[in-house]
């Protein structure tokens, strides 16, 4: 099989500004990029300020603006909105961790808050922010990045499965809420990715059960250039049809 490569769509989001959280590393930083070298302005949100400051001192030509601070946060959350200037034309929600493969008897309060902090209740407050910026110009996109562990239980632990699983429901709600006021809302569910996410088994029944279940279904791991190339096409005005639907974004592993 021929080796991936990136195929810029030039000017594809010329003057519009979007949102892109998880935007220091991974599939949010290929998100980021691919924007960006389209011609967008990009809020590019992290938790990493270092990893931010390397995106910039990378790619100075390309105006990327910093925001960094725990998403989770309303007051991050604030600052995001604040810094796209009153234009918000898109917004990748792409932030998130992963949990230890816990099951739920093993899963302690911690795991459990931090897990849907970030990746469902995080989405939903900068969702909350945007909204209204979009309703009052009559048009957004939004693209929410699920997993392929929102799609089946054998992905990941309690944690993860269930974020990922209501990432979806909120997806979708927000698809049917706003369809008719110009507002998509659309999610990705990658499976195995190359990015600097670690996971590891920290229950031994966890291991028991979704070891060999993952290391016999799992399809070869992509680039996150791969996953952002999907996440870019339902965020930009190519998608305008696409309302509401989850896109695997994972080599076939939903078919299996």
């Amino acid at each position: 099989m021929a080796a991936w490569q990136e195929n810029i769509t030039t000017g594809r989001f010329e003057g519009q500004t979007v949102i892109v959280t998880g935007a220091a590393s991974g599939i949010g930083r290929a998100t980021a990029l691919r924007v960006a070298r389209e011609g967008g302005r990009v809020i590019a949100s992290d938790l990493s300020g270092e990893g931010l400051d390397n995106l910039v001192a990378e790619y100075p030509g390309l105006g990327f603006v910093p925001v960094a601070g725990d998403i989770s946060k309303e007051d991050v959350v604030q600052g995001v909105v604040a810094a796209a200037g009153g234009r918000i034309d898109a917004l990748a929600n792409v932030a998130g961790i992963m949990d230890s493969f816990q099951p739920v008897h093993e899963l302690d309060d911690g795991m459990w808050e931090r897990v849907l902090d970030v990746n469902l209740t995080a989405v939903m407050r900068l969702t909350r922010a945007v909204v209204p910026v979009m309703l009052a110009a009559g048009y957004g996109s939004i693209v929410n990045v699920s997993s392929e562990a929102g799609l089946r239980g054998a992905a990941a632990g309690a944690a993860y499965t269930v974020s990922k699983h209501a990432l979806i429901g909120l997806t979708r709600s927000s698809a049917v809420m706003y369809g008719r006021r110009g507002i998509r809302v659309n999610a990705v569910a990658p499976g195995g990715t190359r990015t600097n996410i670690h996971a590891e088994f920290k229950s031994q029944l966890g291991a028991e059960v979704l070891g060999p279940l993952l290391q016999a279904n799992v399809p070869p791991i992509a680039e996150a250039g791969e996953v952002a190339a999907g996440i870019t096409f339902l965020l930009s005005r190519d998608g305008s049809n696409i309302n509401g639907v989850v896109l695997p974004s994972d080599n076939g592993w939903n078919a299996v």
